[in-house]
């Protein structure tokens, strides 16, 4: 086992001298650290001896008692300051605080060389570091016997547990579920503690940081692999799980993570190509039914939702890319599908709007179908973007079919198609018979406020070829171009158009 810090005090060769905490001697030291920095407990990893030669100590009583409480609360063992250096005044309240918490503050004599300490303490841990590796090794072994199903995953948490004898959660730092539908969510002490700090960089401030919650030692690390999967560890007891193995315990998890995340891709990737042939009518009704249940959906009462991401954020593609995941994290069945630059996911009728929109992320936009069944599979996505229009046009973060406000003063899909057909029908038929420009010259004339130089420029294009094109399409609808009306018109069929096919 590891040197405690009473059996480093007694070392004769050493000539340490407790100051204060003696409640504290049975502390077991993992490691002996020195450092001068003024924020000492930030390179705390939990169970050390840290070293300084007194320029980590305040002056004031007030900067010296909360040094002490943040080395306590990051898991230091004890804190030891170089005799006859640069510390400065070790005032009462500062003794106190050590003894009450209990930290053990200790005098290395002058001119005793910190590596005589460390050298000792390493010395010291030669058995702990066999006993280390062993259990390495077993952690390991429990990644290879865990399987690749996600449903294995909660006996790999709960063997790990055991291990290290600890309680272990995995859950999001975003909002603090479980990563896993199967996870325990964090006790209620530390779910309260943390929800206000949920998505801040504060809650896990480093990827290996000792937390002290309500009396209680908390560890929160990162699990690589996954940017938001955070780990939380509640030992059961003293000693602390050694720290190289709680590292080596979050890779084993991050690993059996990106197993499961492979496995999810392969079904999304299914799903993405069932429901392509099923949106372009190329599946039947019985095809369709079988294939939804397969993916757990019910196939005669199910929803489809369309999202679009604002675009604001950087992260905003990569969580929409990630919706199929983050709704199996959250118990919801689906099969989804990304098709010009709308995700397109059927989930059961009876999912919360809250779910999706946490699922999707509170910048996305989403616009939901109405119930429907397998037979109108390609009626609810018409519905579903136009809920997404909808709910774009009115800044609403989501809108169900034939809900809430108008989209351009029409009711529904039905209206909207009619005017499409009346106004824009002429020139898709041109455009089929013809394969012509029209309809993306008309697009970028109406976006460049009607200049027939910077649409020439965008499309790289001559000018006469722009100015020939729009007198065609006025040819085409019979319209005048150069009517304002005739401008509105076409620009609500255009914005109805690119709404339902994206």
């Amino acid at each position: 086992m590891a040197i405690t810090v009473a059996e480093l005090v007694a070392e004769p060769q050493l000539g340490l001298a407790l100051l204060a905490g003696a409640a504290g001697l049975d502390n077991r030291i993992t490691w002996a650290h020195t450092s001068d920095l003024p924020r000492l407990w930030e390179w705390v990893t939990g169970g050390e001896l840290m070293m300084t030669n007194g320029l980590s100590i305040p002056a004031d009583a007030e900067g010296q008692v909360a040094l002490a409480k943040a080395l306590m609360d990051s898991g230091a063992s004890a804190l030891a300051i170089g005799e006859k250096m640069h510390a400065p005044e070790l005032l009462p309240e500062f003794l106190e605080a050590c003894d009450h918490l209990p930290l053990p503050l200790i005098n290395i004599p002058y001119p005793l060389p910190f590596i005589a300490i460390a050298r000792s303490v390493a010395e010291a841990s030669l058995l702990e570091e066999s006993r280390r590796l062993r259990q390495t090794a077993r952690v390991y072994d429990l990644l290879r016997t865990a399987g690749a199903s996600e449903d294995h995953w909660q006996s790999l948490v709960q063997r790990l547990a055991t291990e290290l004898d600890s309680e272990l959660f995995v859950v999001d730092r975003r909002c603090l579920h479980p990563w896993h539908p199967e996870g325990e969510p964090l006790p209620v002490f530390l779910a309260d503690e943390w929800a206000p700090l949920s998505g801040q960089v504060s809650l896990a401030g480093k990827n290996f940081q000792w937390h002290r919650v309500r009396g209680r030692h908390v560890l929160t690390m990162d699990i690589p692999t996954h940017a938001n999967a955070l780990l939380v560890v509640l030992p059961n007891g003293e000693p602390h799980p050694d720290a190289v193995v709680l590292l080596h315990a979050a890779t084993v998890l991050g690993l059996q993570l990106s197993r499961i995340v492979l496995s999810l891709e392969g079904r999304h990737r299914l799903a993405g190509e069932f429901l392509l042939q099923a949106m372009d009518g190329r599946l039947g009704a019985a095809e369709i039914e079988s294939r939804l249940a397969a993916f757990d959906v019910p196939p005669q009462r199910f929803l489809l939702a369309s999202m679009a991401a604002d675009g604001s954020s950087a992260d905003d593609g990569d969580r929409l890319a990630n919706v199929h995941i983050e709704l199996w994290r959250h118990g919801v069945a689906s099969a989804s599908l990304k098709r010009n630059n709308r995700f397109h996911v059927v989930v059961p009728a009876d999912t919360a709007e809250e779910v999706l929109v946490h699922c999707a992320g509170v910048d996305a936009a989403i616009g939901i179908s109405a119930p429907a069944a397998v037979a109108n599979i390609q009626r609810a996505l018409q519905e579903s973007l136009w809920a997404l229009g909808s709910a774009r046009a009115n800044k609403l973060g989501l809108a169900r079919y034939a809900q809430g406000p108008s989209w351009l003063g029409l009711t529904g899909v039905e209206e909207g198609t009619a005017l499409v057909r009346r106004l824009l029908g002429p020139v898709f038929d041109y455009e089929q018979s013809q394969e012509g420009d029209l309809i993306v010259t008309l697009r970028t004339y109406l976006d460049s406020q009607r200049s027939w130089q910077k649409t020439a420029a965008t499309l790289f294009t001559h000018r006469q070829t722009i100015i020939y094109r729009i007198r065609k399409i006025g040819e085409l609808t019979g319209l005048d171009m150069g009517e304002t009306s005739t401008v509105a018109q076409l620009w609500f069929a255009l914005q109805i158009h690119e709404a339902m096919h994206g």
